[in-house]
């Protein structure tokens, strides 16, 4: 007759080996790879576990980067930017290196400083067919791409869309230094009305919504200004 596997203990918590930081279950960890040149991976924990062994075994959820996801990193992808995958696995908690936040995309742009432990997510990500969701996106400038937060963008105070300070013809410095700005289009508007304090701190608020798609191409379709990105 077989012998029975004795039962797995839940556990509440697992401290990190060699430090005080207790991981619970929901929280977000910085995991060991198995090649030391890339960087750790970052997982949600779901589940702690132990077995008659004391063995420990975390359940995540994994996280990837742009450059593990079908179609690689794009031009808006942010240094710290995180897809939430659909991706499930087990692990040894022993490969946990540390905790770390991944906060949502609004509450990231809002960070007055941003640690090497701070990430950010704005789509869940399915590995198996690259789709994301949501689907849409909010566009911004000339040149209609999404927001990065690590890029400086300017306010136009007619219109209040935000722009690239390359895609009007403008350095990084000289944005740095602007007190008001308006674009072309709206420089002819004799009505505008300046009023600093109509301003938000960041695109996140405004913006066209785009539609990602899974494609081979790079494609817009001006008459109903959609933005279709590639291998999304």
């Amino acid at each position: 007759m077989a012998k029975t596997k004795p039962p797995k203990k839940d556990l509440d918590s697992y401290t990190i080996r060699g430090t005080n930081k207790v991981v619970r279950v929901g929280d977000c960890v910085l995991m060991r790879p198995s090649e030391t040149s890339k960087l750790p991976y970052v997982a949600r924990v779901e589940k702690i576990e132990a077995d008659n062994r004391n063995n420990i075994k975390v359940r995540v959820r994994w996280y990837y980067r742009p450059e593990e996801s079908i179609g690689g990193r794009r031009q808006f992808h942010g240094a710290k930017e995180l897809f939430l995958s659909d991706h499930y696995d087990v692990q040894s908690a022993h490969t946990i290196e540390g905790k770390c936040i991944v906060h949502s995309f609004k509450n990231y742009t809002k960070l007055d400083n941003v640690g090497a432990e701070d990430y950010y997510c704005r789509f869940e990500y399915k590995a198996a067919t690259g789709a994301f969701t949501p689907d849409r996106v909010a566009v911004y400038c000339k040149c209609e791409m999404p927001y990065n937060p690590d890029d400086l963008m300017v306010q136009c105070e007619g219109c209040k869309d935000w722009y690239h300070p390359a895609c009007v013809s403008m350095t990084i410095e000289e944005a740095k230094k602007l007190d008001h700005f308006v674009c072309s289009e709206c420089a002819s508007d004799a009505d505008i009305k300046k009023n600093e304090n109509t301003f938000s701190a960041s695109p996140v608020a405004y913006g066209k919504k785009i539609n990602l798609r899974l494609l081979s191409t790079f494609t817009r379709q001006m008459n109903n200004q959609v933005l279709l990105l590639c291998a999304w």
